[in-house]
């Protein structure tokens, strides 16, 4: 049996964690020596190697703590899991990350916000990471796709690596693994429940060197992942609302209670605003030259670069960030607009 396999073994067995899990590592010495004491039954060694014989078909990567590929924060994180599963470009682990979250129901200036504040730090050469939920996560994830290259994106999932949720990105989903990273601490196959979004909330946090919280009411997992992060010692950035919307309760008290730094924009955190603005502008204006070119007769992608003058590779991002705001629908013959 494989060192993978063993410490597998002792993870999975009920009752251990990340504390007890590294107790055992230091009382025996070694992973095999650890899991040969618990004397485990075979049911829960059959378990362990359908879950990595699963990981293998679909190419999921188990990334334990001891390995190059952990990534530097994270490992700091007293208590981390000592192994997660990830999905997609393993380089994009090794980035400096800025995690982005926010309320689920955004506003249309709360996505735009994010979605553009998201696209120069993947420009700059951040990984943005976030929950790949609906509404701002979302914005985050499809802003950083849309700057050019790759390895721009980390999803923290609350099931397995292989499990999409919510299923309306699933689209979202095949794209971070085409050009970013997806990693869960769970084990492949698992079905996201209530207690594991908690355990996600504190992987965006720990995995960030900062945290900018977006539209959020004051009870919202989007504000229990920014307490994450004061616990972690991250530096948090929050964008004000209007006081009379609950959305704007969460980052507003973190303002007034001094806990957060005020987030106005792009030129918070980058000196060379003309290069960040050019971002902005030539993003808005590749929306513009696609989207003018699609109406309510389908369209494919082949008649959409001869109309543009561009290459599908450049219009990939655009096409998916414009369907994930709700402007456009891929139906089987081609883009239609909403």
């Amino acid at each position: 049996m494989s060192d993978l396999f063993h410490k597998l073994l002792i993870l999975r067995t009920p009752g251990i964690g990340p504390v007890k899990y590294a107790q055992l590592i230091e009382q025996f010495g070694s992973a095999a020596a650890a899991a040969e004491s618990l004397l485990t039954d075979q049911t829960l060694v059959e378990q362990v190697a359908r879950e990595m014989d699963l990981a293998h078909r679909i190419g999921v990567t188990y990334i334990c703590d001891d390995s190059e590929e952990y990534p530097k924060l994270f490992r700091e994180i007293k208590n981390h899991p000592p192994i997660f599963t990830a999905r997609g470009n393993l380089a994009t682990l090794a980035k400096t990350a800025v995690a982005m979250v926010g309320t689920r129901n955004a506003t249309a200036a709360g996505l735009r916000f994010m979605s553009e504040l998201a696209e120069a730090f993947a420009s700059n050469g951040y990984a943005v990471a976030s929950g790949m939920a609906m509404g701002t996560d979302t914005a985050a994830h499809s802003g950083a796709l849309r700057a050019a290259g790759d390895q721009q994106t980390i999803a923290v999932l609350a099931g397995g690596v292989d499990y999409i949720w919510p299923l309306e990105n699933e689209r979202l989903y095949h794209y971070i693994c085409e050009r970013g990273a997806i990693i869960s601490r769970m084990p492949v196959g698992t079905v996201p429940v209530a207690s594991n979004f908690i355990r996600r909330n504190r992987g965006i946090a720990a995995i960030s060197e900062k945290l900018i919280l977006g539209e959020a009411d004051l009870k919202s997992g989007s504000m229990a992942t920014a307490g994450f992060a004061l616990e972690y010692g991250r530096s948090v950035f929050a964008i004000p609302g209007h006081p009379s919307d609950e959305r704007s309760r969460g980052p507003n008290q973190l303002i007034k209670d001094g806990k957060a730094r005020l987030c106005m924009g792009i030129s918070d955190f980058f000196d060379d605003i003309e290069k960040t603005e050019s971002i902005r502008h030539k993003s808005q204006m590749t929306d513009n030259d696609v989207l003018d070119k699609i109406g309510t007769v389908p369209v494919s992608e082949s008649v959409l670069t001869e109309l543009v003058k561009k290459p599908i590779s450049e219009i990939k991002s655009e096409l998916v960030a414009l369907e994930l705001s709700g402007r456009i629908k891929k139906l089987d013959t081609g883009y239609v607009k909403i």
